[in-house]
C-alpha cells in the first residue's frame, strides 16, 4: 500500500513545507532521505516549518558524513587535483612558446599585445557564462566543455602557420576554465569548514603546472619542433575529458541543491543572462567582498603583467634568468597555497585574514617603491605571494558561502573573471605607469589602494559574518 504513495510527487506542506515538492521513494532512497521524510511526517504540521527543516537537514548531513560517502568524495577531489595539474601543465607549455611562435610568424610586440588582449577578453566574457553553465548542467558537463575547448585550442595552435590562424586559435579559450571548474567541484563536495583549505591545495596543482609546463614546453619545442608541445597538449586534454566523463559525477551538488538548481533553471533565463549575474552581486555582502578582491591585488597584477619588461630593463636579467625567477615565484605559490593557507584558516577568522592580506599588500607596496635590485624582489616575493594567495582563497570561500548553493558555480565564474580583467587592462595601464613613473609607481599605487581598503574594512563589517574558516 505504501509503494504507490511513495512513488508519487507529494507536497511537503504537511511535513517539510520549506522544501516545496520532491520525489519521494525513487529519489530519497538513493540518498538515504526516507528516514528524514518519515521523521518530518511524525513531527506533523504543528511542530512548525523551521523545526522540520532542521530535522531534514540533520538527516542529510548524517547521510553525507557516512564513511562510504566521504571516501567517494575524497576520491573525486583527488582526481580533480590530478586533471587540474595536467590541464595547467598543458597551458603553461604553450605560454612559454607562444611568444617565439608569434615572432616566427612575423608578429611584432604590438601585435603580440593584441593577441594577449584577445585571450584576456575571451576569458573575461566566458568566466560568468561557464559558471552558470555548471550550475544548470552540472560540473561534469562544464569540465568536459572546458577540456574539449582546450583540445580545440591546442589543435588550432598546432596548425597556426599564419597570424590569422594564431588569432583564430584564441577563440576556444572562451570556455577554457579548468581551474574554476575544479573549484566548483571542490566547493560542492566540501563543507564550509573544509572549503578554504581544499581550495588552497589547488595551488599545488598551479605550481606543478608552472614548473613542469614551463620547462617541458621549452625542452620539447627545442628537441622536436615548435608545434610538438601543442600535439601533446591535444592528447592530454582529450584524456582529461574522458576521465571527467567516466569518473566525475554528473552533479556534485547534494540532492536538494540540485533540485533548487533545476527549479531556478526553469524560472530563469539562459546561461547568458546578465540579469542573473547582477543579481548575485547585489546579494548582501557580495559586492563589498568582490570589490576588495579586485582592487587589493590590481596593482600587483599590473606589476606582474609588466614583469618580463621590468626584469629585462630594470633588473637587467637575461631570458633564462627571468625564467628561473618565475619558477621561484611558482614554487612560493605552491608552498603557500598547499601548506600555509590551511594552517592560517584553522587559526584566524575570515575578517582577520582579509585585513592581514591588505596589510601585507600595503607593506609590499612600500617595499616595491623602494626596491633597487633583483635580490630585493626575491625578498618581497614571499609576502607578495602570501597576500595574493590568502586574499584570493578567502574571498572565494566567502563569496561561495554568501550566495545560494545553486549559484556557487556562477559566483566562482565571476571570480574567475578577475585575472582576465587584469590581463585585459593590464598591458595598457601597466605600460603607462611604467613609462611615465617607473617601477616605483606600482609600489606607491599598491600602498595607497590597500591603505584605503584597510580603513574601509576596519570601519565597516566586512565580511558581514565573522567566523573561523575551520
Amino acid at each position: 500500500m505504501l509503494a504507490p504513495i511513495f512513488h508519487k510527487t507529494v507536497s511537503l506542506s504537511s511535513c517539510c513545507s520549506s522544501f516545496g515538492k520532491i520525489w519521494c521513494c525513487s529519489e530519497l532512497s538513493d540518498y538515504g532521505y526516507i528516514s528524514a521524510w518519515a521523521a518530518c511526517m511524525n513531527e506533523g504540521a504543528s511542530s512548525g516549518g523551521e523545526k522540520q527543516e532542521l530535522i531534514f537537514k540533520r538527516a542529510i548531513l548524517q547521510d553525507q558524513n557516512k564513511p562510504e560517502n566521504m571516501i567517494q568524495k575524497q576520491q573525486v577531489i583527488r582526481l580533480t587535483y590530478l586533471i587540474t595539474a595536467m590541464d595547467l601543465t598543458c597551458l603553461f607549455m604553450q605560454i612559454g612558446i607562444i611568444p617565439y611562435l608569434a615572432k616566427s610568424l612575423g608578429l611584432d610586440s604590438v601585435g603580440f599585445g593584441y593577441l594577449q588582449t584577445t585571450f584576456g577578453v575571451l576569458q573575461l566574457l566566458g568566466g560568468p557564462i561557464f559558471g552558470r553553465f555548471a550550475d544548470q548542467y552540472g560540473t561534469r558537463a562544464a569540465l568536459t566543455l572546458s577540456y574539449l575547448s582546450g583540445s580545440a585550442f591546442f589543435l588550432l595552435l598546432s596548425i597556426s602557420t599564419s597570424v590569422p590562424l594564431l588569432f583564430l586559435s584564441r577563440i576556444p579559450s572562451v570556455f577554457m576554465h579548468g581551474l574554476p571548474g575544479a573549484q566548483m567541484v571542490i566547493t560542492d563536495l566540501t563543507t564550509h569548514a573544509e572549503r578554504a583549505d581544499a581550495l588552497g591545495k589547488l595551488g599545488l596543482c598551479f605550481g606543478i603546472g608552472v614548473i613542469i609546463g614551463s620547462s617541458l614546453g621549452g625542452t620539447l619545442s627545442t628537441k622536436f619542433g615548435m608545434y610538438f608541445p601543442s600535439y601533446l597538449a591535444v592528447v592530454a586534454s582529450l584524456i582529461s575529458a574522458v576521465i571527467v566523463m567516466t569518473c566525475i559525477p554528473a552533479h556534485t551538488k547534494p540532492k536538494l541543491k540540485e533540485q533548487a538548481t533545476q527549479q531556478r533553471t526553469s524560472q530563469s533565463s539562459s546561461v547568458f543572462s546578465l540579469k542573473e549575474i547582477l543579481r548575485l552581486l547585489k546579494l548582501p555582502g557580495v559586492k563589498e567582498v568582490f570589490l576588495i578582491k579586485v582592487l587589493s591585488g590590481l596593482p600587483t597584477g599590473l606589476f606582474l603583467i609588466m614583469f618580463s619588461i621590468i626584469s629585462m630593463n630594470f633588473f637587467g636579467l637575461e631570458a633564462a634568468q627571468t625564467g628561473y625567477l618565475m619558477s621561484y615565484f611558482g614554487v612560493l605559490q605552491m608552498v603557500v597555497q598547499g601548506l600555509v593557507i590551511g594552517r592560517l584558516t584553522s587559526r584566524f577568522t575570515e575578517r582577520n585574514l582579509i585585513m592581514l592580506s591588505v596589510l601585507l599588500f600595503s607593506g609590499v607596496g612600500l617595499a616595491m617603491a623602494l626596491m633597487t635590485n633583483v635580490f630585493h624582489y626575491c625578498v618581497i616575493a614571499l609576502p607578495m605571494v602570501l597576500a595574493l594567495c590568502t586574499m584570493g582563497i578567502i574571498t572565494d570561500s566567502i563569496l561561495t558561502k554568501s550566495v545560494p548553493p545553486s549559484d556557487t558555480g556562477a559566483m566562482l565564474g565571476i571570480c574567475a573573471s578577475v585575472p582576465p580583467l587584469t590581463r585585459t587592462v593590464g598591458p595598457t595601464l601597466g605600460g603607462i605607469l611604467y613609462k611615465m613613473f617607473g617601477v616605483s609607481a606600482f609600489g606607491y599605487l599598491q600602498l595607497a589602494v590597500n591603505i584605503a581598503l584597510f580603513l574601509y574594512i576596519f570601519k565597516n563589517k566586512v565580511p558581514q559574518k565573522e567566523e573561523r574558516v575551520q
